[in-house]
């Protein structure tokens, strides 16, 4: 009885005097004032994807009406889109696509950077404004040739062939973005790894390769980007074969036969999105590090 009586009362924290408080209220608007641009910036892209995220988690009945968040959250949804007939299949065709044309893209594009930025040939100048003029050709411009070779010629319609095997030829974009990298890399440590005995290839991977990681890492996010997102390609090489279709044409597929269930194409839409939104944002700082530091030379 004497212990609960002889023990102390807890002390109060003490308020903060209003003069700290009025500090840092006028410090939170501030910085808000401040970076008013980037949070409306930051808003305009996340809310959708918050909404498209909530949606997908709503029932039936609900996804129709007019409310934002969900009263009974269906993580069911996604289930039932993964178990659609051909879902997985898009999602291994678009694997494929995505996966193997960036690592043809790669390994056909450096070499050829390389030789533009770090070789002095006669013609050099002149095969740096075919890459850049390459760069401008739409591709919409030449789909009729290249459909009747791969679709006639080839016996390829129906597959994602015509647009995986381009690839191992290189990429304009890719060339010339690689070129721009390898131009901050001083020629000195070439000079160096030749004097140790290396040749060209192997001062490319042993030197220039290692160096050159943010902007090949850069090279291969835009190339996968591209190929994930692909529309364009599939329907016009693949819109006759389903078992051929990526994610983006299937998408379509999967909409028109759930016009009315909005809650599940959102749904198929938030998996479509994931992987790349995951990949970009473990990439992301060597993605804006090979971006910046490309260009630096002319």
């Amino acid at each position: 009885m004497t212990d609960v009586l002889d023990k102390p009362a807890p002390v109060a924290s003490a308020p903060r005097p209003p003069a700290e408080r009025t500090a840092r209220r006028k410090a939170a608007l501030h910085w808000i004032a401040v970076h008013s641009l980037g949070i409306a910036a930051a808003l305009f892209f996340v809310l959708p994807i918050v909404f498209v995220v909530l949606t997908s988690l709503m029932s039936d009945n609900q996804a129709m009406t007019r409310d934002l968040v969900p009263t009974t959250w269906e993580w069911g949804n996604y289930s039932q889109v993964l178990h659609t007939d051909g879902f997985l299949t898009w999602w291994r065709n678009t694997l494929l696509y995505a996966g193997l044309g960036t690592v043809l893209t790669l390994l056909s594009s450096i070499p050829v950077a390389y030789a533009l930025a770090k070789f002095r040939f006669k013609g050099q100048r002149l095969a740096l404004m075919l890459v850049v003029s390459m760069m401008m050709l739409p591709p919409q411009v030449v789909i009729i040739p290249m459909y009747l070779f791969w679709a006639k010629q080839m016996d390829l319609a129906g597959t994602l062939w015509p647009l995986i095997i381009p690839m191992a030829f290189g990429d304009a974009f890719s060339i010339f973005l690689l070129r721009q990298f390898l131009l901050t890399i001083p020629n000195e440590y070439i000079d160096a790894a030749k004097v140790d005995g290396c040749g060209e290839f192997k001062a490319l991977v042993r030197v220039v390769l290692p160096m050159a990681r943010p902007g090949i890492a850069a090279v291969a996010l835009f190339q996968f980007f591209y190929a994930w997102n692909d529309y364009f390609g599939p329907q016009i090489y693949a819109s006759e074969n389903p078992a051929a279709w990526t994610l983006s044409y299937g998408l379509e597929s999967f909409k028109s036969a759930h016009h009315t269930n909005w809650n599940l194409t959102m749904a198929a839409t938030v998996m479509v999105m994931a992987p790349v939104i995951i990949l970009f944002f473990f990439a992301q700082k060597a993605f804006v590090e090979g971006v910046t530091l490309t260009g630096v030379k002319g």
